[in-house]
């Protein structure tokens, strides 16, 4: 049986951005027969409880429009460990200047680690436009990994 590589996305809830890059990401690397699955995690210090339920209306919406079933929606967002890091070939944050500080702070020992994307949060941009930056990522990464295993 082959070793399926695992990628890491975080932001800073896992309610949102990291949530949709995780879900577009298995969609998309299941589809194209790529041995990688991804996973996602928050990496503030705590969970914001203004979030309400699980995953974000506006992920949800956007998968749905797009045909996909989202196989974690029911899960609620997670708080990143040193361990999930160590369960990931790849980690990606959403965010440069969001987050890199906050991965600076917490996990200090592992920031080198991280390669950051430019996608802003809610308030900041109009969701479609997010998550559509999150899709065009989504491609270069799945296209690198691609030429990367043959």
């Amino acid at each position: 049986m082959t070793k399926t590589n695992r990628v890491l996305f975080l932001c800073t809830g896992n309610y949102y951005r990291s949530r949709y890059a995780e879900e577009i990401f298995n969609y998309r690397a299941g589809r194209d027969g790529l041995g990688w699955r991804a996973f996602s995690r928050a990496v503030a210090e705590k969970l914001s409880p203004e979030n309400v339920g699980p995953i974000s209306r506006h992920a949800l919406e956007a998968l749905e429009a797009r045909g996909i079933a989202p196989a974690s929606a029911a899960r609620h967002p997670v708080l990143c460990t040193p361990d999930d890091f160590a369960q990931a070939e790849l980690v990606v944050a959403l965010k440069d200047a969001e987050h890199r500080p906050m991965v600076e702070r917490r996990f200090a020992s592992l920031a080198h680690r991280v390669q950051y994307w430019d996608v802003d949060d809610i308030e900041y941009l109009d969701p479609a436009i997010a998550l559509g930056k999150i899709d065009e990522q989504i491609g270069r990464l799945i296209a690198a990994l691609q030429l990367r295993s043959r």
